[in-house]
């Protein structure tokens, strides 16, 4: 075998803590090295035509490079020794940046254990083979979870570029935290003008499949051939039958359910249609508040239904789609803030949240838009908002700051100066936040022509005083002493986590996702919208805090990343995947057990229970290598016999 050594300086990354010179001359002499060489910059141009010329010129069977993280750049060394002729994996690196320059400054040492990375990785050459990938069709159609404005932006993007599309939503229509917004910042201008043409667009695209109060039920296949089974959950409604007209909302006499889209700022009936823009508008009957559906005589709905629409007897229906990728957008929810004692635990009425202020001044909300306190229906003159209300308090496990709050509280305050001229705002903060095109321009507007006063410091109490107003104990740390401020209304900007049911929902795709339950980008630079389960991809806030524009453009990226995926009739599987050794293989089904991919299954070899890998589900993760108590299962590329080489090398250095 005749390899082929770069030991890249990067620079002063690794030049200057490590003799690159000293560890390229040492691996001149290791075994089966023929050439070796310390570059400037091993991945620009100039140093991937040398690495190309060097297979050349010196007939290498192999390719080593010693520089930085393989997680970024192995990719891009295995197409470099590819165009040059070899097979890609027979390509190794050694991460001398991350692993040596980056730790230490002591020279000696870096270079030493340097060398010692590189003498690793050509043992592990040295036992490498080629490895051939396998072309498999793929379904060309996209599955996207969240009908949001970053799941809406997606659908339209992908069926624009003529892939059809499968959109799921849990709700009863589409639209998300954005339908429920009265006007967006910093231009206030009109969610609903915004949001709604693009709702109407999903519903008449002739490629675009809507499932509303629809869940995913079950999730199998691999990149290009997923197989998703959906849960379409009962309405009490033929949707078919059903115009959306309202007569039923209007006649039904259970006025006490939970008005979730309203966030609970009124009571709705049993038979809802969320609001007047919906996608689909289409009315849906809450069973846990139904008189009928509760074994009570009622039947109102049905009675002056014109189109005879509602169904009781309606049950939860199980439809399967087949599709090649799937985005996922399932946005947010806000966090319990009734765990803040201080701020009354939820129990008075004119102690509100942010959403639920948007809805009394949204005009399709429960008061037409008119601002008024919720315990008496009289308007506010004094309205107090408090900043980072479970947002970075790492006391109740919310360390990290929600994105848009700071923004959406200005854009609060100054609507309601535009709603109430004789009222007063006043915003508690910790810091504000505003690094987006406009934003600090906005905030500032909202202190200096709007009169809104910024009090900069926590809020400790809120209570009633018992005269008909809420009191609100804070600090004001710019002046250092405490505040107490008289409130006619108090609103809360409460923090967000994943939406319910993202963990959930994780585990069905298999994809990660971190301590606050917020799924993870492959990589946060180069790839924020991959997950590391391929075909799967992010958009929004289901990734981490972010506001309305950067929820599309993630939107558009994660459409786009779909097209390139599509534009390809076959697409190529990775061949470090696991592999059965026949004869060492028991049957006693462990592998089966552990593989989070259910890449394995059991099947009949000459009347033996054997476990055989599905290569094209495999993502070569090797849990069922470390499991398998015969070692029956070995991974391509990272063979028991492949890291005891480099074991017992690094024991004789």
């Amino acid at each position: 075998m005749r390899i082929g050594v770069f030991v890249c300086h990067c620079g002063s990354n690794i030049g200057g803590t490590v003799d690159c010179a000293q560890v390229a001359a040492q691996a001149a002499l290791y075994p089966d090295v023929v050439y070796a060489t310390d570059p400037m910059y091993t991945c620009a141009e100039p140093g991937q035509a040398a690495i190309e010329a060097a297979i050349h010129e010196h007939q290498l069977d192999g390719v080593v490079v010693a520089s930085c993280s393989p997680r970024m750049h192995e990719p891009t060394f295995r197409k470099t020794v590819e165009r040059a002729g070899l097979n890609p994996y027979m390509f190794e690196m050694a991460n001398i940046r991350e692993h040596v320059s980056w730790i230490g400054r002591d020279i000696a040492a870096n270079t030493h254990k340097a060398a010692e990375l590189v003498r690793l990785a050509v043992e592990k050459l040295r036992q490498n083979s080629p490895l051939r990938s396998q072309e498999f069709p793929i379904t060309r159609r996209v599955l996207i979870i969240g009908g949001g404005v970053a799941g809406i932006q997606a659908a339209l993007d992908c069926a624009e570029g003529g892939i059809p599309v499968v959109l799921v939503e849990r709700e009863a229509t589409i639209g998300g935290k954005m339908a429920k917004l009265d006007k967006t910042f910093p231009t206030v201008d009109c969610s609903a003008c915004i949001l709604g043409p693009k709702m109407v667009d999903v519903a008449q695209h002739p490629k675009i499949s809507l499932y509303a109060h629809a869940e995913i039920e079950e999730i199998s296949g691999y990149v290009g051939n997923f197989t998703v089974k959906i849960r379409k959950r009962a309405t009490y409604v033929d949707w078919d039958k059903c115009t959306g007209c309202g007569t039923c909302t209007e006649k039904c006499p259970s006025k006490t359910s939970y008005d979730h889209f309203n966030e609970g700022i009124a009571k709705t009936t049993a038979i809802t249609i969320a609001f007047p823009q919906a996608i689909p508008k289409k009315a849906v009957i809450n069973k846990d508040f139904c008189r009928q559906l509760s074994g009570k005589k009622c039947g109102v709905c049905a009675k002056v239904c014109p189109t005879q629409a509602i169904d009781f007897a309606m049950e939860d229906t199980f439809v399967t789609e087949n599709v090649g990728s799937i985005v996922v957008a399932t946005g947010y929810d806000l966090m319990d803030w009734t765990v803040y004692g201080q701020y009354g635990h939820g129990r008075y009425p004119d102690v509100i949240t942010s959403l639920a202020y948007e809805r009394l001044m949204n005009a399709s909300g429960p008061t037409q838009g008119h601002i008024v306190r919720p315990s008496d229906g009289k308007e506010p003159k004094s309205v107090v908002f408090v900043q980072c209300v479970g947002s970075r308090d790492p006391a109740i496990g919310r360390p990290y700051c929600s994105g848009f709050c700071c923004m959406y509280t200005a854009k609060q305050a100054i609507l309601t100066k535009d709603h109430l001229p004789d009222s007063q705002s006043y915003v508690f903060y910790m810091d504000i936040r505003a690094p987006g095109k406009m934003y600090d321009e906005f905030t500032r507007r909202a202190q200096e022509e709007y009169g809104t006063q910024y009090i900069r410091g926590r809020v400790s109490q809120i209570f009633p005083d018992g005269l008909g107003q809420m009191t609100v104990l804070g600090m004001d740390t710019l002046l250092g002493r405490p505040v107490e401020i008289k409130a006619d209304l108090v609103v809360l900007a409460v923090g967000i986590e994943a939406s319910k049911g993202a963990r959930e929902l994780a585990e069905k795709l298999r994809i990660s996702y971190d301590a606050y339950g917020f799924f993870l980008e492959s990589h946060v630079k180069l790839k924020p919208v991959e997950t590391n389960t391929a075909g799967v991809f992010l958009a929004g806030v289901c990734q981490g805090a972010k506001d309305i524009p950067a929820s599309v453009a993630q939107g558009s990226a994660a459409a786009a990343k779909v097209l390139t995926l599509f534009a390809k009739e076959t697409l190529a599987s990775n061949p470090q995947i696991a592999q059965v050794v026949l004869k060492r293989c028991i049957g006693c089904g462990k592998c089966l057990r552990c593989c989070p991919y259910g890449a394995i299954k059991s099947s009949q070899v000459r009347g033996e229970e054997k476990a055989e890998v599905i290569a094209t589900m495999c993502q070569g993760c090797g849990l069922c290598t470390a499991t398998c108590p015969q070692g029956a299962i070995q991974l391509a590329h990272a063979t028991d016999n492949q890291i005891l080489a480099e074991v017992d090398t690094l024991c004789q250095l």
